[in-house]
């Protein structure tokens, strides 16, 4: 059994909230700059320029990329045979997140209760941690900050069977347009497919986790993915819902099996800022 200090995965938590705020994935930055090329539209490629120039400056001066440095989700991968020398690894990465956004001066966004006490914890937590059992002597933890105005446009549907592929491109279409600008486009779209309610919410949210524009390894979900970027870019929304072709910079589709009743689909909408990072301890 491979023994972790609860100060080591502190530590790690912390300097990924860090991290993420600051600097844009190299995956995300090299879509973006392909589309910037690529955009007609002069103010679509305008905007796309500036989204550029703001990463930029936010790598150079160590400042976060967005005001919103969003909810930190963490998705956390605990082998088997390690354990944390003190304490629980929930416990942990709460810690690392609470020194990471109030060493970090990093905005604060979560209220106590959501509806009668919404008075901020003003640390930023409690995290939403999704923790797994895996095999193994590692601790691989991802985190994810999510921002406002793009979950605040995720939408989910139970579709009937007979529904099929065209009832689950029309939801995902029209999910992304009536979303109109308030994701802040381009987005990254992840479409959870399957399950029960709750799994296809997460596997959404997950397929934002997967590097920008990589082909799902079912060639059949791949055309799809394809399918859908092509038409959810010729809708016109555009780069902050101002108009031209990059309204997003990828679809990332996650299926599961499910029940025969049942067609779960589930879109998760990420802004041009896709931000994460991860550690392996």
């Amino acid at each position: 059994m491979r023994m972790l200090s609860r100060d080591q995965v502190v530590s790690a938590v912390r300097n990924l909230c860090l991290e993420a705020a600051r600097y844009l994935p190299a995956d995300v930055l090299a879509r973006m700059e392909k589309y910037a090329h690529a955009e007609k539209n002069f103010r679509g490629r305008a905007i796309l320029e500036q989204c550029i120039e703001n990463a930029r400056i936010a790598a150079e001066k160590k400042l976060p990329i967005c005001q919103d440095t969003g909810f930190a989700v963490l998705f956390v991968e605990m082998g088997t045979a390690c354990c944390l020398d003190e304490g629980s690894v929930e416990e942990a990465c709460q810690e690392g997140v609470r020194r990471g956004y109030t060493e970090g001066y990093l905005r604060k966004s979560i209220v106590h209760d959501p509806l009668f006490d919404r008075v901020n914890t003003n640390d930023n937590t409690p995290a939403v941690i999704h923790l797994r059992s895996v095999p193994g002597k590692s601790l691989r933890i991802v985190l994810a900050p999510k921002g406002g105005g793009s979950e605040n446009m995720s939408r989910t549907a139970m579709l009937k069977p007979a529904d099929g592929v065209e009832g689950v491109r029309d939801f995902v279409f029209r999910t992304v347009v009536e979303a109109g600008g308030n994701p802040c486009p381009p987005t990254i779209v992840g479409v959870g497919l399957g399950g029960t309610l709750e799994q296809c919410c997460l596997m959404a949210k997950k397929s934002l986790l997967r590097p920008v524009g990589t082909p799902h390894e079912d060639p059949r979900y791949a055309r799809l993915e394809q399918e859908l970027l092509e038409q959810i870019n010729s809708s016109g929304v555009g780069p902050q819902g101002l108009g031209g072709r990059t309204t997003a910079l990828a679809v990332h589709i996650t299926p599961y099996p499910c029940h025969i009743a049942q067609l779960p689909v589930a879109v998760n909408l990420n802004c041009h800022a896709a931000r994460h990072a991860e550690v392996t301890l």
